[in-house]
């Protein structure tokens, strides 16, 4: 293998990686010994440079490290496009709003008053905004229940 140029670039997680497959194969072939690949292999994992790493192979043949150019960096796969939803008009979304209102002014007239059927007045409300954003739904999206 040619001298590597740059020993003091910095490495990163593959290097170490392809360093310690290149321990693994001079071991399984007898060049180290389990002692010797667990002293080399604690030091690839430490190893911050190229000279660092080669260092550790100056004394056995190939197979060494080899520092390939970076892969290509993927791009981000384009964004999916939203689907247009058109915003609901005032009138739904105020009316949407008279729900809690509904639910306060029944329980307050109720006690106030003495007249408990105005409870069923938040559920009343709630009804008749529920069928408002449902027709909305029907008409500009396709959803909603039929």
């Amino acid at each position: 293998m040619a001298h590597e140029p740059q020993p003091e670039m910095r490495i990163g997680d593959a290097e170490r990686e392809d360093g310690l497959r290149a321990l693994g194969e001079h071991m399984a072939a007898g060049r180290l010994t389990v002692d010797e690949y667990g002293d080399r292999s604690a030091k690839v994992a430490t190893a911050r440079t190229r000279g660092e790493l080669l260092s550790l192979f100056t004394d056995l043949p190939d197979p060494r490290p080899r520092f390939h150019a970076p892969p290509p960096a993927f791009a981000a796969p384009p964004p999916m496009p939203m689907p247009y939803l058109p915003s609901r008009p005032l009138g739904l979304r105020l009316s949407s709003a008279l729900v809690p209102i509904a639910i306060v002014a029944g329980v307050f007239m109720a006690f106030r008053f003495g007249f408990f059927p105005f409870i069923v007045l938040p559920i009343i409300v709630a009804v008749l905004v529920n069928r408002s954003n449902n027709d909305w739904r029907r008409r500009h999206l396709g959803r909603g229940r039929r």
